[in-house]
């Protein structure tokens, strides 16, 4: 009888763990979303932030008056080549899930914004165990080409915060699940 508590109360355990370990949501750029002259720089914004295998980013922009395309490599990037991207992403409120590790690449779409500054390097470190919200808008999900080298990016300052959702509703369903679980077994 013991033997099957154990497993009871693992099984609740790994439940409530997988309720919790889905990616997080950042937004481009932070508050001021994608727009030509941040007031802090992209580049910036990327190295204090860690993104990680799972974790969304969301591009606000207008519709219609700017875009974002993601490309192939450091130098579609650094050259602003927009003729073969990956996606162009265009409906105001772009999401892209990272589901691999390595770079990602994006590029402002409009006229020559990318040249004036408007580009995001992004490198996804691992998977990791955050939940995020669940915007209504599909996301876009990015295939999984072959890894390329690249330097980690650095750690986020000590002061960053670590973002993980403990809402009343995620945490009662956990509780929910292991109160099931339990009286299951």
């Amino acid at each position: 009888m013991d033997s099957l508590s154990f497993v009871g109360f693992f099984f609740a355990f790994f439940l409530s763990f997988m309720c919790l370990s889905q990616g997080y949501t950042f937004y481009a750029g932070g508050k001021e979303g994608w727009v030509l002259n941040p007031s802090e720089s992209y580049d910036h914004w990327a190295r204090r932030n860690r993104f990680q295998v799972n974790d969304t980013i969301v591009f606000k922009y207008k519709k219609g008056y700017d875009s974002v395309y993601m490309v192939h490599d450091n130098d579609d990037y650094l050259k602003c080549n927009k003729t073969s991207p990956i996606h162009h992403l265009k409906d105001g409120h772009s999401k892209v899930i990272f589901t691999r590790n390595g770079p990602f690449y994006f590029i402002g779409g409009k006229d020559d914004n990318c040249e004036k500054g408007q580009k995001l390097l992004v490198v996804v470190m691992s998977p990791n165990h955050h939940k995020s919200s669940s915007p209504a808008s599909s996301p876009v999900t990015i295939p999984t080409p072959p890894p390329e080298s690249v330097s980690p990016a650095p750690a986020p300052a000590a002061s960053a915060a670590i973002a993980v959702d403990v809402s009343p509703s995620s945490v009662l369903f956990g509780v929910f699940i292991s109160l099931i679980a339990a009286a299951v077994f």
